[in-house]
């Protein structure tokens, strides 16, 4: 406990995911396991009881990292002193709303939540923006706060966990021995997951590229992609609610890579601002890119060969990202 602690604000900490996700951060699966911690609970006035029950859960499980637990409904001493905000809270789509009303309702969000985050967390803080639609969401928060391009991403880790155990299911490896899979564009269903420059360690201890450890091309280029597209759908489907634990998973994923950094050799998918990118991809947008990090800093993987298939994903998800930026500043009032 020599450490000074890490201050974790998560937003929408009552609800599923963050009910999977505090626990993982209390017991050091974020930081390290040497690593004290102390989290900020946000939620809104009609989650308070669940945030209650939250703290209660935390104070019974005895955590040794964790030395402190602030619960509130107030955006001002939820970020305060914060390093890193996992933005988890974000006002869901219902049935029968369109896209520009459920941008206009977390323009609400993002707005307050924004230029509290400005005002109350540390100048040197984080954002990982997780609810949907997060990369848009991401601009919001930034634009909005007035923040630090390069301290704002929005989650696409748990696409590119589904797609690296697709590839490890089918090769018939541990997960583990599958890096370097990328998720290109948006978290949605026009991202692009994109196997071709991933590796595969079998089990000989052999290291092949993707592609020829799979053997199956079509496969790659069909139900790969899709199945990885309609992952979250398919949970929906199955279980009744959206994705919660594996989520979580990927949001503890991402920081600890944030902040700790990438292993020599692999690279992981992130939601990172695209201007100054060498793929053409369109400036001014979060878009998820291979990236490397070290001291605290990402780095888009350039010099990666693209196939003209390949581009014309890639152009299809950075389009939808465009409409959905124009359409945000159009309900806000906002401007490039």
């Amino acid at each position: 406990m020599s450490k000074p602690p890490i201050r974790v604000c998560v937003t929408g900490a009552a609800g599923l995911i963050g009910y999977s996700l505090v626990p993982m951060i209390a017991m050091g699966q974020m930081f390290g396991d040497d690593q004290p911690v102390a989290i900020n609970l946000l939620d809104i006035e009609f989650a308070v009881k669940g945030l209650n029950g939250l703290v209660m859960e935390l104070e019974d499980c005895v955590y040794p990292l964790l030395v402190d637990v602030v619960a509130t409904t107030k955006p001002e001493e939820g970020f305060r002193d914060a390093d890193y905000c996992v933005m988890c809270g974000a006002f869901p789509r219902k049935q029968g709303m369109e896209r520009k009303d459920l941008l206009a309702k977390n323009a609400g969000i993002f707005r307050e939540q924004g230029a509290a985050v400005a005002a109350h967390a540390k100048k040197s803080v984080k954002c990982l923006v997780v609810g949907n639609p997060a990369n848009t969401n991401a601009m919001l928060l930034q634009q909005f706060g007035n923040l630090n391009v390069r301290n704002v991403a929005a989650l696409t880790r748990l696409d590119m966990n589904r797609a690296n155990n697709m590839i490890a299911r089918k090769v018939g490896v541990p997960v583990a021995n599958v890096k370097n899979v990328i998720i290109w564009g948006n978290h949605s269903s026009t991202q692009f997951p994109d196997a071709t420059h991933a590796t595969v360690t079998k089990q000989d201890g052999s290291e092949q590229p993707a592609p020829q450890a799979v053997n199956d091309d079509a496969f790659l280029k069909g139900a790969f992609v899709s199945d990885v597209q309609q992952r979250g759908a398919k949970v929906i489907e199955t279980r009744g609610a959206s994705s919660a634990t594996s989520a979580a998973r990927a949001i503890v994923d991402c920081v600890r890579d944030w902040h700790l950094g990438t292993q020599p050799g692999k690279h992981v998918s992130m939601a990172v601002w695209s201007t100054g990118n060498t793929y053409g991809i369109a400036n001014d947008i979060f878009y998820s890119f291979p990236v490397t990090i070290a001291n605290g800093e990402w780095k888009v993987v350039e010099g990666l060969q693209i196939s003209d298939s390949a581009r014309a994903l890639m152009e299809k998800t950075q389009t939808e990202l465009v409409d959905e930026k124009a359409l945000a500043l159009e309900v806000t009032g906002g401007t490039n």
